[in-house]
């Protein structure tokens, strides 16, 4: 059997970052934990492009444009949805979800999904670091995986 092992080598990846401004304190320790990672990753700081939306909706499109633009080895969704009183948080989780696996499915182009979806700002703050950083490994391997198939 010929097996494919994760490989994390982030050296001459470029990666597009797409992050929701909605919680932006969130969004800002998502960031701050998968930009630290990438470059702890050997991806060059020149070689990271971050592009705001105002919400998780948005992101889809903004990932599609990169993924189209042929620019990037890979990228990463960030942002934060935290559930409401209203229905409105199943729409934006599900259609937010659901447009980035699309992206990467139609373009080829490995998208990691960190759009935390939590019950509150606490479980959100607490995932944070962790699911940021765990974003950037998601994509660098993927990218890897893909370039090694």
């Amino acid at each position: 059997m010929n097996k494919i092992s994760p490989n994390l080598d982030g050296t001459g990846k470029k990666i597009g970052i797409v992050l929701s401004r909605f919680n932006d304190n969130i969004g800002a320790g998502l960031l701050q934990a998968c930009e630290q990672e990438l470059l702890k990753l050997g991806v060059k700081a020149d070689d990271i492009t971050l592009a705001t939306v105002p919400g998780a909706l948005e992101s889809p499109l903004i990932l599609q444009h990169m993924a189209l633009s042929e620019s990037y080895d890979g990228l990463i969704a960030l942002g934060a949805i935290i559930r409401g009183e209203t229905y409105h948080f199943e729409v934006v989780a599900n259609e937010s979800a659901r447009g980035i696996s699309e992206v990467q499915r139609d373009t080829g182009v490995p998208v990691a999904n960190a759009i935390l979806t939590t019950e509150n700002d606490e479980q959100a703050e607490a995932r944070m670091a962790i699911k940021g950083a765990e974003a950037a490994q998601v994509a660098i391997e993927m990218v890897n995986l893909v370039n090694a198939l």
